[in-house]
């Protein structure tokens, strides 16, 4: 555990002592501070739900840039090697790295909690959607690090890596639009692996079982994968 913990502690210090993490906090909360106000001013209601849903397109743009570097700056320095004949097994790094992006996803959403702060001060929003949109989120953002690291796993260069990442998350966001010209059962199997299918129940208030498992799924899936890849190296 404290080799782990030591481990964790210098994937963080490396992500947040880098620029990209405050380039990326900067731009995210920007763009969503003038889409929150924009969207409060037009619609005059104490929702967060087009948000959320902006947050969600948001995100598929930045976590690529995050964890781009994780994996493939390790390979290309030459140093993925000496980490992994270091006294820590392939779990341990991968699961160091995805706590350490996870980490700036939940200080980028924390941040973000601004907005719902600014929404309570000034009417008396509906908390049920939000609190689920903030957990769907969350998950999101596990599934997208999880599917990063494995796309970083794969190769030493990091556009490579981040383009990988962004092409994947691009065509599981729009399945669904072809999913649904397939004949029956295939139809429903390809919508079935839609992010924003899974996805727009949190933002409306609605918490299923299924839309939770899928990112946890998701998520450990793409970390198992990443698991393996290193210990084929």
């Amino acid at each position: 555990m404290r080799s782990f913990a030591v481990l964790l502690g210098k994937e963080a210090t490396a992500l947040f002592s880098s620029p990209i993490a405050y380039v990326l906090m900067t731009v995210f909360l920007l763009v969503m501070g003038y889409s929150f106000t924009l969207t409060l001013f037009l619609s005059h209601q104490p929702s967060m739900v087009h948000v959320f849903f902006q947050m969600f397109v948001l995100f598929m743009l930045t976590a690529p840039l995050i964890t781009m570097r994780l994996f493939a700056e390790e390979r290309k320095l030459k140093t993925l090697e000496v980490l992994l004949t270091a006294p820590v097994s392939e779990v341990a790094i991968v699961l160091a790295k995805f706590l350490a992006a996870m980490s700036l996803i939940v200080v980028m959403l924390v941040l973000s909690g601004a907005y719902a702060a600014a929404l309570a001060w000034f009417g008396d929003p509906d908390f049920g959607p939000i609190y689920s949109g903030y957990f769907g989120l969350l998950l999101f953002g596990s599934a997208l690090v999880g599917a990063g690291l494995l796309a970083s796993a794969l190769t030493a260069n990091q556009v490579i890596a981040a383009l990988i990442s962004l092409s994947v998350f691009l065509l599981l966001w729009i399945i669904d639009n072809f999913g649904w010209l397939l004949p029956s059962p295939f139809d429903t199997l390809v919508v079935n692996l839609s992010l924003s299918v899974h996805f727009r129940p949190f933002a409306v208030g609605s918490v299923y079982l299924s839309d939770v498992g899928f990112f946890l799924s998701v998520t450990l899936l793409m970390l198992l994968l990443t698991v393996r890849a290193l210990a084929r190296r």
